[in-house]
């Protein structure tokens, strides 16, 4: 059932294929808005839209790379002119990488941790925010509690740098776009369930894992167990609707409390 607070809208959700961004393509799809699902595997975007459109949502397939600037441009122009406008933005794409000692990680694996994470952060925007300015809109960027509020994942030293600069990214442009009625705010998960991963290259953890034991049980809301996409998702939603219209240039931290401890 369409909802009048996404009366419709048009969103666009990167890295859509699974995890938090498949969750949230779903979640927007049914309050009724139409969600271009991006991503750079095609099987997986399309079973997202299937999804969709199997619950009476309507979704376009966009595949593209994040960090290609000619495929993410013709994506967000489709995904306008199919629907007509953009409203919400969510970029969500992003890879773990390879985590390994400074002096071991290689400049390639360093280059493309930062093209997924940051130069494809900075496409999205780029591509989408011209369309956003039409109408106004939001944009929900989703970066990590690594990085912000702990450092201690071994090796990890691209993807920090990313998802600290993805927060820096939101507060600038929180600035830069409030003119235009454009809010700009993150969402930094803790441990969730999802399938990322899969894809992280872990070398020489010995050598750069921190000295010091957690507790057990570190998620104290949950008594230790990993939070989900979901978890994720309602708060991304909250972050695209009016409910949050007075939220710009602000992180917010879906991590049942980890970092604190950290």
């Amino acid at each position: 059932m369409e909802s009048r607070e996404f009366k419709s809208q048009v969103a666009l959700v990167t890295g859509a294929g699974s995890g938090i961004g498949k969750a949230a393509a779903l979640k927007l799809a049914a309050e009724g808005v139409r969600v271009g699902v991006l991503g750079h595997t095609r099987s997986e975007v399309d079973k997202t839209a299937r999804e969709i459109e199997n619950a009476g949502g309507k979704a376009l397939v966009l595949e593209a790379d994040v960090s290609n600037a000619t495929q993410m441009q013709n994506a967000v122009d489709r995904l306008a002119g199919e629907f007509g406008r953009l409203d919400v933005v969510v970029a969500n794409a992003g890879i773990n990488g390879v985590w390994a000692p400074i002096d071991d990680l290689k400049p390639d694996e360093f280059d493309r941790t930062i093209a997924v994470n940051l130069r494809g952060t900075y496409l999205t925007f780029h591509a989408a925010v011209p369309h956003l300015k039409k109408n106004g809109g939001s944009i929900v960027v989703v970066s990590s509690i690594n990085g912000n509020r702990t450092f201690t994942t071994p090796g990890a030293t691209a993807y920090v740098a990313t998802k600290a600069a993805q927060v820096a990214i939101v507060q600038q442009l929180a600035l830069e776009l409030g003119r235009h009625g454009i809010r700009v705010n993150a969402v930094c998960p803790g441990a969730i369930d999802t399938s990322i991963n899969d894809n992280t290259t872990v070398r020489g953890k010995r050598e750069t894992a921190v000295p010091v034991k957690f507790p057990e049980g570190d998620i104290p809301i949950t008594g230790g167990k990993a939070g989900t996409s979901e978890d994720v998702a309602d708060v991304i939603l909250f972050l695209a609707s009016d409910r949050s219209r007075h939220i710009t240039g602000t992180p917010i931290f879906v991590d049942g409390g980890q970092g604190l401890l950290r």
